[in-house]
């Protein structure tokens, strides 16, 4: 009872298990769980078109015979449409101000050719800098809103099973803005628990694992 706050993820058994543990705690949903479906949905859009571009790229080929190099379009920053594809997976994740030049010339050519994947890039972009701004819960809530409808405008299916998602999760999600807590630390923990696992290939003796961790990072 005298915790006040717990964070996790949207996992129904935890959440089963945070109110079970600590009834009196105000859930939070992690926001880099919310952010990382949006990524995902970002880059399911961006997979589909790569996976077009090499079915058409194929067809090209095999009409082609021979002379299978020519009929490969190149673009003015040297890649092909399977490359720019490939290649466009890491600046997606990024906010524009973080691209590289090559990035940047990566992602005009990009857009350009896919307007929708510039269209999915914003949404993912907006949902980012809502989290990024330090404002109360009402506003977050309005601006959550507005996004909602972005969201329905742009009709992306990807994007419109993640509106639900939030949705059914909507009042912890909300209840970030509060005291802004993640569980950051958690994940590295945890991190450092799989790194030692893998040292060690693996673990037989369950409470002797749990000893060695206690000695090292209690």
């Amino acid at each position: 009872m005298k915790v006040n706050e717990i964070t996790l993820d949207m996992a129904g058994s935890m959440k089963r298990i945070a109110q079970r543990c600590f009834p009196g705690a105000t859930p939070v949903i992690d926001r880099f769980h919310v952010q990382k479906l949006a990524t995902e949905a970002l880059q399911e859009i961006r997979i589909r078109h790569r996976w077009d571009a090499i079915e058409m790229e194929n067809t090209v080929t095999q009409g082609l015979g021979e002379e299978k190099n020519s009929g490969t379009e190149i673009f003015e920053n040297g890649d092909s449409r399977k490359q720019l594809l490939a290649r466009s997976r890491y600046l997606l994740y990024k906010s524009r101000e973080k691209w590289t030049l090559s990035q940047k010339q990566r992602a005009v050519i990009l857009f350009a050719q896919y307007p929708d994947l510039e269209k999915a890039y914003q949404l993912t972009d907006g949902l980012r800098k809502i989290y990024n701004q330090n404002i109360p819960k009402s506003l977050a809530m309005t601006k959550l809103a507005h996004w909602f409808k972005e969201v329905e405008e742009a009709d992306f299916k990807s994007f419109s099973t993640l509106r639900k998602t939030i949705m059914n999760h909507y009042r912890d999600i909300l209840n970030y803005f509060h005291q802004r807590s993640t569980n950051a630390a958690a994940e590295s923990f945890n991190a450092k628990i799989k790194s030692f696992r893998m040292q060690l290939r693996g673990v037989k003796d369950r409470t002797f694992f749990l000893f060695r961790l206690t000695k090292l990072f209690a």
